[in-house]
């Protein structure tokens, strides 16, 4: 952009940066297979942070931070790599494009202060891009775009670059035009700077000259809407009388305005780069450092002081109180709880106390918790390399090792003024996978084991169903459960999955009476305790309705209780398939008692066996539990999506514009079509499409759930 040239070397990456003002964290963000992490190495490498591209250690790359990474041959996690440009520290925050891993994204968003979308010259925007931009767009994330694999025979530069504009709008603007050269890219045209950067040599670091006057004019279509864009976003509101006058608008000028626009989110410039030949990698660096904002011009999240309970911003300022964010945290088995730390205020320093804390995660099985802790071992994080360090400044990323109970999303303060940061939205987790311990010894390894993932992966929550008494883990999709079993086979448990048990519910179908008789005589005191009742249905969500009409004291009022309590016990355990009974009305109408044998324990069993009783005599019927679900969906999927619903016997309630090109689909669906439609709702909408659900009732099963109540 500015034409600097050549950058200097990063060899003091491990060299805390003094000033937050030469910080900049930039999230790599894009789908999976756009090149995010070859372009992070081409970075390192043109910063001599790396020897060569494609540092390749038994098969992973400098990024790899986790072992499921390797198996999955996919980034599944948040990896830090720092470069250093012309004095600038750059942390580059290489996030997963695995849908099922939008958790590492949005950790990878908060710790960042721009976003640099990589988008395939190949491959181009599709529906999954178009996701993570919305998800950028709605916290007011700077972006910028680079087009990846322009040297690829089937690169569409071109064509990418208005895909590009006709997904995101006119705000997207190239800042440079590729140079062709027998077939090939080997420079770039700086549309506003009139230089051209050659790399013709094969270097990571081009040759950089002026454009003559052949290049200027097939140039100047191209520069005349870039500078038309990039007035149109300029503060200055005579700018554009002035251009539109043929004043000639000075080059410094321009980069200035599109520098504030971009910091701003309205501009959104568009590079073009390739990992394999290093052309662009300069331009790119050049972008980051001199038109993506510091951390003090992104600023600090909401942030609450505990002892005062006063809600407000801090400054980014190393000299203020400190407030960090845990954003990330792994588990180690050298270095045991590794937590990956975004300092807002003040300096974290290495042999210091700090305070931790959280406000938990309530739904996932985490609690409140608070408390001081040493940090013993400050550290910078070079991919899965840590790299030892004195103090983290106020702007900058650091990780802090042997942890004792720091999770993701703890605020990190001073034990003597105690904060709390606002927290970031977790995605829900909505695909259930059921795991069992492969034998009873395995059991309580299990639960250690899975106590330590969960800890460390606040998109997973695990669950034990209190009616199928199933270990349920919730988790984003398949691939995300196949890492969280990965995981805990990484630990030595053996683990296996179980079909996810739907918790059904009996009802009685019709009116019946019955009588529980519980009589016995075995010497001294009997057990004598008779009831007579009347079941009747309910309508659905009804609930229970236990009433007393005993006439003439047959049964003592102090036995009315006991007759309940033996009733609803028999309910709970379910009188046919073993499910609880919901929905019906018993009346209580006669029975007998003995002045000596009666008792308390005697008329529960007699409560219970009149429910057995009448039980056996009526038509039970199976329920199946029913949700209202909400999916949002790009207006192009939607009547694919309701086609889908309706084989699901989904019942339409509803479909909503949200505008955007997004309809709202509300639907009340039962729970066995959901088990996994968190992976096929994506791949229905090419994953555009998420959805919310709700427990709404209980309702009459099909036959199918009815013949098999274990469904996957």
């Amino acid at each position: 952009m500015s034409g600097k040239g050549t950058h200097g070397s990063s060899t003091g990456t491990t060299t805390p940066a003094q000033r937050p003002e030469k910080i900049r964290n930039v999230a790599l963000v894009g789908r999976s297979g756009a090149g995010k992490t070859m372009l992070a190495e081409a970075f390192l490498a043109a910063t001599g942070a790396i020897n060569r591209m494609g540092s390749i250690l038994d098969g992973t790359t400098v990024s790899d931070s986790d072992p499921s990474e390797i198996h999955q041959q996919r980034s599944v996690t948040l990896s830090v790599l720092p470069i250093v440009v012309d004095d600038v520290k750059v942390n580059l925050l290489d996030t997963p494009g695995y849908a099922d891993f939008v958790g590492e994204l949005r950790a990878g968003l908060r710790a960042a202060d721009a976003a640099l979308f990589v988008v395939s010259a190949v491959d181009g925007v599709d529906a999954a891009t178009t996701a993570l931009w919305a998800e950028c767009e709605s916290i007011g994330m700077p972006r910028g775009v680079v087009i990846s694999r322009i040297d690829h025979p089937r690169a569409r530069y071109e064509t990418v670059l208005a895909e590009l504009q006709g997904a995101f709008g006119s705000s997207v603007l190239p800042l440079y035009a590729p140079i062709r050269t027998a077939g090939g890219i080997t420079g770039l045209r700086g549309l506003l700077s009139g230089t051209v950067s050659d790399y013709a040599a094969g270097t990571l670091r081009p040759v950089r000259r002026q454009t003559n006057e052949a290049e200027r004019a097939d140039s100047e279509a191209a520069r005349a809407v870039l500078i038309e864009g990039i007035i149109a976003e300029s503060e200055d509101e005579t700018l554009m009388d002035r251009y539109l006058d043929g004043e000639e608008i000075p080059v410094d000028t321009l980069i200035m305005d599109l520098e504030i626009a971009v910091v701003r989110g309205s501009f959104f410039p568009v590079l073009a780069a390739s990992a394999e030949t290093g052309v662009g990698v300069t331009e790119v660096l050049d972008l980051v450092t001199g038109a993506f904002p510091s951390p003090v011009e992104r600023g600090v999240p909401a942030v609450t002081d505990l002892d005062s309970g006063q809600t407000g911003p801090l400054a980014c300022d190393p000299d203020g109180p400190l407030v960090g964010e845990i954003v990330r945290t792994t588990i180690d088995s050298f270095l045991g709880r590794v937590c990956l730390v975004r300092v807002f205020s003040g300096t974290i320093r290495d042999d210091s106390t700090v305070h931790i804390g959280g406000s938990g995660l309530a739904d996932r099985g985490r609690t409140e918790h608070a408390g001081d802790e040493r940090v013993t071992h400050l550290q910078f994080p070079m991919g899965s390399a840590l790299n030892p360090a004195q103090y983290c400044v106020a702007g900058d990323i650091c990780a802090l090792t042997r942890m004792s109970s720091a999770e993701t999303g703890d605020t990190v303060s001073a034990p003597e003024r105690p904060m709390l940061v606002e927290p970031w939205e977790m995605p829900e987790p909505l695909m259930p996978v059921a795991v069992q311990a492969a034998t009873h010894g395995d059991e309580d390894a299990l639960a250690r084991s899975l106590a330590k993932v969960a800890a460390v992966d606040p998109t997973l929550r695990v669950e034990r169903n209190a009616e199928t008494h199933q270990l349920i883990l919730w988790c984003m999709g398949e691939a995300h459960a196949e890492v969280v079993l990965d995981r805990l086979r990484g630990q030595g448990v053996k683990v296996q999955t179980v079909g996810v048990i739907t918790p059904l519910r009996e009802t009685f179908a019709r009116p019946i009476a019955a009588r529980g008789r519980y009589v016995k005589q075995s010497g001294g005191h009997g057990q004598y305790a008779i009831c007579d009742i009347e079941v009747e249905p309910l309508e659905r969500g009804a609930g229970f309705e236990f009433v007393d009409k005993v006439v003439g004291g047959v049964v003592p009022n102090q036995y009315i209780g006991s007759v309940e309590k033996g009733v609803r016990a028999q309910m709970q355990k379910g009188v046919s398939a073993g499910y609880p009974v919901v929905d019906i009305r018993v009346r209580l109408v006669g029975g007998k008692a003995h002045s000596v044998d009666s008792s308390d324990a005697a008329f529960q069993a007699a409560g219970a066996l009149a429910l057995r009783e009448a039980a056996a005599g009526s038509r039970i019927q199976l329920l199946e539990p029913v949700s209202a679900v909400t999916i949002n969906v790009p207006d192009d999927y939607v009547g694919t999506v309701m086609t889908d619903l309706s084989t699901r016997r989904g019942h339409l309630t509803g479909v909503t514009s949200l505008g955007g090109e997004r309809s709202e689909v509300t639907v009340e669906i039962p729970d066995a079509e959901l088990l996994r439609y968190a992976i096929e709702l994506r791949a229905l909408t090419a994953g555009s499409g998420w959805f919310r659900r709700a427990y709404l009732r209980h309702e009459p099963a099909s036959p199918n759930v009815i013949t098999d109540t274990v469904t996957m």
